[in-house]
């Protein structure tokens, strides 16, 4: 038999493709700020062929980038094959800013790329090098399909194409990359039938391990059905209605913050809980205040926060794809003292922890992996329709020191999330190099005072470090 290769999604990155629609984008971002360093030119600007020569370098250590989707005959369920057409100018692109090159106009741009969706016939993704900023810094754009990458794997996916020195280069190879064939329909489905067939091995092997600890098994599994329980339940019994929380359309906004670190962990030393807590404390206080703004009495609000949660193992570090599980937090919009609200958001996330909610709907994914991902969707598409949450708040941990593209430091990065249907903004965060980056994708049309909320978020950090 000929060589052929594929690989298979999984439910959940199966998901993020069929969740998209003409306003929904599920394309994950961010946007890093970089010194000139060595690749500037004498003339202005950065040397664009060195930059080619780094992505090819590094591509060899993420070969997922250099594939596209197929279906499966029958069932339909994508998989990953090698692109035969491959093209890094593609995917690798380069432009400039108007002058004077500002953060407001670099905003802009990241609002126009992010609107649109990426290609399904390519690999789904791009990398925009964008010059022209002040002192000769230049931004690095990028935009992955979140069936490609979640956040864990993102900051793994930056590791492949930067150093931790000034000194840092990707190896060069003299090796050409050659597609390897994709399979036929015929192996496709004999693959498939064969994976369904070994379902009910894969039941009885666990329930044999039950058996062995029974006792630790029925635990596991109780506290797993009431994670789900509780998580259906969400998703059945809708949040309330906020400006946050209105029909999207294609068009994008995008801002940013930075907080230093050793401030946040002050705050934490003084008042307790986590630095997610502190983060989850100051969305509140920056939601209260916008529905302020907007006339609402965020008294008696039920406003929700959907917290992804990393469930990779460490044996499962390098790979792409997701793995994550959905927690639903509660955010004390209604409470005007800042103390009061971290106390609230710490005790309510303590007893998420324990909740099962992760286990469950973790449960569910692999369900679904070997069922049909209709199931998956359909969840996830009645928690957004239901509204079981009102905004997605990522917080993804990253490198603590510098790192360097090709010598040139990053000096900072704002990760973007995608939203969801009838959510107008969401907040994800970066830690690096001392510092708590923010980027908050937002509607071009439903969230015009975008930066009154950052403002916002800004201004119950400061209430939270000077009380």
């Amino acid at each position: 038999m000929a060589y052929t290769h594929y690989q298979r999604l999984t439910a959940l990155d199966d998901a993020f493709l069929d969740l998209e629609s003409p306003g929904v984008h599920m394309h994950v971002g961010s946007v890093g700020i970089f010194e000139p360093g060595p690749l500037a030119q004498a003339g202005g600007g950065i040397d664009f062929d060195q930059i080619l020569r780094l992505a090819e370098a590094g591509l060899r250590k993420a070969p997922r980038f250099r594939q596209k989707l197929a279906r499966m005959p029958v069932t339909g369920h994508p998989v990953w094959v090698d692109d035969e057409h491959f093209n890094l100018l593609y995917h690798v692109r380069h432009t400039a800013l108007p002058v004077p090159g500002d953060e407001r106009r670099l905003k802009r741009l990241v609002g126009r790329i992010m609107s649109q969706k990426l290609e399904r016939e390519k690999p789904l993704w791009e990398l925009w090098f964008v010059e022209g900023l002040e002192d000769g810094r230049f931004a690095v754009v990028s935009k992955v399909h979140h069936c490609l990458i979640d956040g864990i794997s993102g900051v793994e996916l930056l590791a492949a194409f930067m150093g931790p020195d000034e000194e840092y280069r990707p190896e060069p190879s003299d090796h050409r990359w050659l597609p390897r064939p994709a399979p036929g329909g015929v192996r496709l489905l004999a693959d498939e039938a064969l994976r369904r067939a070994k379902l009910p091995g894969r039941l009885l092997a666990g329930a044999a391990r039950a058996l062995r600890r029974p006792d630790d098994s029925f635990e596991q599994a109780q506290h797993t059905a009431s994670g789900f329980v509780a998580g259906l339940v969400k998703s059945l019994t809708p949040a309330s209605e906020t400006p946050f929380n209105v029909p999207i359309g294609p068009h994008r906004r995008f801002d940013w913050t930075r907080m230093d670190l050793a401030l946040i962990r002050e705050v934490r030393q003084k008042h307790g809980g986590t630095l997610n807590d502190v983060v989850l404390a100051c969305v509140a206080g920056g939601v209260r205040q916008q529905l302020e703004a907007h006339g609402f009495d965020p008294e008696g609000i039920d406003f929700r926060a959907f917290v992804p949660v990393s469930t990779r193992r460490d044996d499962e570090r390098g790979q792409l794809g997701n793995r994550v599980a959905m927690l639903v937090a509660p955010l004390p919009v209604g409470e005007a003292d800042p103390l009061r609200r971290l106390a609230l958001v710490t005790q309510e996330t303590g007893t998420l922890k324990g909740s099962g909610q992760a286990a469950g709907t973790e449960a569910l994914e692999e369900l679904s992996d070997w069922t049909s991902t209709a199931l998956l969707t359909g969840f996830s598409r009645l928690a957004a329709s239901r509204r079981a949450y009102n905004m997605v708040v990522t917080n993804v941990p990253g490198p603590p020191a510098p790192v360097y593209l090709n010598g040139a430091r990053m000096l900072a990065t704002y990760p973007l999330v995608p939203l969801f249907e009838n959510q107008a903004c969401g907040i994800a965060l970066f830690s690096y190099d001392g510092g708590l980056y923010w980027g908050f994708n937002a509607d071009w049309d439903a969230m015009p005072d975008l930066h009154d909320f950052v403002l916002s978020i800004e201004r119950e950090f400061e209430a939270l470090r000077k009380l």
